[in-house]
């Protein structure tokens, strides 16, 4: 069905400039609340959602099918349960001494400071130790050290060789080994 200009025209007439203003300004203030609650439409839409989804989670919670999430502070007393504690630093060091001999890595000796990280409060032991041998052995030798002590941290590794001909290399490794304080 088709509505005839005419009677279009006659109406729009009959309404005069005051009302096809106010017919504009109805249209205009419906086309303004639709932009501005479209939106928060679709957010409380989302928020509705992302709830229900939040309720499902919390009774797999309370039913044990699923792990409750771990909390920061937990993580962090974890972390520091994992470390070993101060006393127990020369098992560490003695541990690094075995793994150079496992590769058969000339370890000379070394310097060893203890302190404590001001930020972390853990104690902090730096470890500076000449080292000798083939870029083979000296790699698996970190590769082991990182694998096998966790508190470890590599801070500076410098390798030199003597001369092009030679296959030992001479060099110092940088390390910190990271303690709790219990």
């Amino acid at each position: 069905m088709q509505i005839p200009k005419l009677i279009v025209r006659e109406y729009l007439q009959s309404l005069g400039v005051p009302g096809l203003a106010g017919a504009a300004l109805v249209v205009l203030a419906l086309a303004y609340g639709l932009a501005g609650l479209l939106p928060d439409w679709q957010s409380l839409q989302s928020l509705s959602q992302q709830t229900s989804e939040a309720r499902e989670y919390l009774a797999k919670v309370e039913d044990g099918t699923v792990v409750a999430p771990v909390v920061p502070q937990r993580q962090l007393d974890d972390f520091r349960s994992k470390l070993p504690s101060q006393p127990q630093a020369t098992v560490a060091i003695d541990k690094i001494y075995a793994l150079a001999a496992q590769e058969r890595i000339t370890l000379s000796r070394g310097e060893y400071s203890l302190g404590v990280d001001p930020k972390t409060h853990l104690a902090r032991y730096q470890i500076l130790l000449p080292v000798r041998g083939s870029y083979p052995q000296l790699r698996r030798f970190l590769h082991a050290l990182l694998g096998q002590l966790p508190a470890v941290v590599l801070e500076d590794v410098e390798f030199q060789r003597k001369k092009i001909a030679d296959t030992d290399l001479t060099g110092r490794i940088r390390m910190t080994l990271y303690l709790s304080r219990s």
